[in-house]
């Protein structure tokens, strides 16, 4: 039972820091375009820097969670991002913006996903996956909390005052979830350690093998037509004609389809294989990125690109730590699933920014299809990486 609560206090904490610190900024983009007078490319260069920042900062998170340190440091992220958020809402100048989001940056690397799974894999093992599914069932609805939150906030209170309002929850609920839950985890698991000491000297041998880069580069793909999609919808939505309140409501729905992805996942374990399911994901992200595209024409279409990209995104949440153990082994696997982080989260700090130089040349016209190009090229190399013989 106290293992049971530690897995739904982390999936609290989870959820609450999503909505907080990462959808906080999509669902404020057109807003802070309007209010602050700031371009599109120049907003989302931030948001582009601080996932960068969360990027670099990822091994020094695996360090410390390989020291014990895994409670302290996702608690203590989760509140100071609070309080950056309260720095965010009093930004008047474009470096001050710049500046938060960088310092938000560090402190994503020490509350979101990454850390949360490793945390759970290290204390679990192979036991680890159905404590990963139930906080990612939980933390899928953050979009569903951001998005309307933000929009029913900041129409009768300003943004800055939503974003304090925002704050006051990452500090005040978020973090004691977040202590409570990663604490129990990482002590259950504690004298299941002594392995901490791993040959060394193979730790990083994988790096020079083919199967890590072309697995890399692939989701790195993905992880960009996400990003793309994610932080430019409002907009693309505005830009086709949508309503913001029907762009709003899509947005919502994102987070459901996350969660209905990895029920049916689930449902489907014992028929699909990790395999299947990926081929899956990089279809359906292409899919659903034609359907946002012709949408315009054809506003129903714009249901079907929420639920395949939800879906599809939702799944590869969970997929990823176990496509990577079923390519690359077991052995070393903190240091594996942390370099593919790296190289995951560049993808994702790339991609709004990389999307508003795309969208600066020939608009959103021009950015789908280049993101329809990406997805199947991910396939691509996910292929490639699963036909070549397995690692240890």
């Amino acid at each position: 039972m106290a293992r049971d609560r530690a897995i739904i206090c982390l999936a609290m904490g989870q959820i609450l820091v999503w909505a907080g610190l990462f959808y906080v900024f999509p669902a404020m983009l057109v807003r802070w375009e309007e209010a602050l007078g700031w371009s599109k490319a120049e907003l989302t260069g931030a948001f582009t820097l601080a996932i960068f920042v969360s990027a670099l900062s990822s091994p020094l998170a695996g360090r410390l969670i390989d020291a014990g340190r895994g409670g302290l440091m996702m608690a203590g992220s989760s509140l100071l991002g609070g309080f950056c958020l309260v720095g965010l809402s009093m930004v008047r100048e474009l470096w001050q913006f710049y500046v938060v989001w960088a310092l938000i940056g560090v402190l994503l690397a020490g509350c979101l996903y990454e850390p949360c799974f490793a945390l759970v894999t290290r204390a679990r093992g192979a036991a680890a996956r159905r404590g990963i599914i139930a906080i990612t069932l939980v933390a899928g609805f953050a979009s569903t909390i951001s998005f309307p939150a933000i929009h029913v906030l900041a129409d009768g209170l300003g943004w800055r005052m939503a974003i304090q309002i925002f704050a006051a929850v990452v500090i005040l609920v978020a973090t004691p979830f977040m202590w409570y839950g990663a604490s129990k985890v990482e002590k259950a698991g504690a004298e299941d350690q002594d392995h901490s000491g791993d040959h060394k000297v193979a730790r990083h041998a994988f790096i020079g093998r083919p199967h890590f880069w072309l697995l890399a580069v692939g989701f790195g793909l993905g992880a960009i037509v996400h990003g793309v999609s994610l932080h430019h919808l409002l907009p693309i939505l505005h830009d086709r004609g949508f309503t913001a309140d029907i762009a709003v409501l899509a947005a919502s729905f994102i987070g459901p389809m996350q969660v209905a992805g990895r029920l049916a996942m689930m449902a489907a374990e014992r028929h699909v294989s990790n395999h299947g399911v990926a081929i899956a994901c990089f279809m359906f992200m292409g899919l659903a990125v034609m359907l946002l595209a012709a949408s315009g024409a054809a506003p129903v279409l714009l249901a079907g690109f929420v639920v395949f990209y939800g879906a599809a995104y939702g799944t590869v949440s969970i997929l990823r730590p176990l496509i990577a153990r079923d390519i690359l082994g077991g052995a070393n696997f903190g240091a594996k699933t942390g370099a593919l982080a790296l190289i995951y989260l560049v993808g994702s700090a790339s991609a709004p920014y990389l999307g508003s130089l795309v969208w600066s040349v020939g608009g959103y016209d021009l950015v789908l299809p280049c993101l329809i190009v990406l997805a199947f090229a991910g396939l691509i190399l996910y292929v490639a990486a699963h036909r070549l013989p397995r690692q240890a």
